[in-house]
């Protein structure tokens, strides 16, 4: 009964020490209780290439294109100079300083078509007649011409007569005969009656036969 006690008090020791020793483990397994199966070890990181920094994109300069040259438009070849005299206040004198050029263009170009569309119709069939006769005669103008208002009257319905000088610029020329058709070495006269329209003073229609009392034998005249 000694021995067998004696036995057991040196047995107990032993296996609490080998209990121990199999709980705690040596130092390089003992990796703060991880879960079996999971390693601790990272896993590889992916490759990350960095780039040397790129220069920002140069900015596009827009070289400043210089403005086109505004080239004066040549005028047109039917010119004409209006001399208002003293009667460039009066607002139909005005009129016929804005209108007349264009319809000594279509004197020159033989263009009926222009003073149907830019004028009153009265004025219109009252002048594309002489205008359609001197195409099919052969006449032409030549410019430069000029007119020069002498006077000015009222007439009824608000009508403003003008009356005017022509020069000889502004005649019919015959080139098969070399002369003017109306030969007038101080011009010739001519009246013009103007109504206010919508768009402002605008020639009406020529006056037939011309009044009397246009003197244009001392009007000098610019072309």
């Amino acid at each position: 009964m000694r021995v067998r006690s004696s036995f057991a008090r040196v047995l107990v020791p032993l296996v609490a020490l080998a209990v121990l020793a199999g709980c705690s483990g040596s130092d390089d397994t003992n990796r703060g209780g991880m879960p079996e199966g999971v390693s601790e070890t990272p896993a590889d990181d992916p490759t990350i290439t960095l780039s040397p920094p790129t220069a920002p994109p140069a900015s596009s300069t827009v070289k400043p294109t210089r403005p086109a040259t505004t080239v004066p438009p040549k005028p047109p070849a039917g010119q004409v100079t209006v001399v208002p005299g003293r009667f460039g206040a009066e607002p139909a004198v005005q009129g016929l300083v804005a209108k007349y050029p264009l319809y000594y263009q279509a004197l020159v170009k033989r263009d009926s078509n222009i003073v149907k569309t830019s004028f009153p119709a009265f004025f219109y069939a009252d002048t594309a007649i002489n205008i359609d006769a001197a195409k099919a005669s052969g006449w032409v103008m030549r410019p430069p011409g000029s007119i020069v208002v002498v006077g000015t009257s009222k007439q009824p319905y608000g009508v403003v007569r003008l009356n005017l000088c022509r020069s000889q610029r502004l005649q019919w020329w015959n080139p098969k005969t070399r002369k003017f058709v109306v030969v007038a070495p101080k011009g010739t006269a001519e009246a013009i009656d103007m109504v206010r329209s919508g768009v402002g003073w605008t020639m009406y229609k020529v006056v037939r036969p011309v009044p009397k009392g246009i003197n244009c034998a001392t009007v000098r005249y610019p072309a």
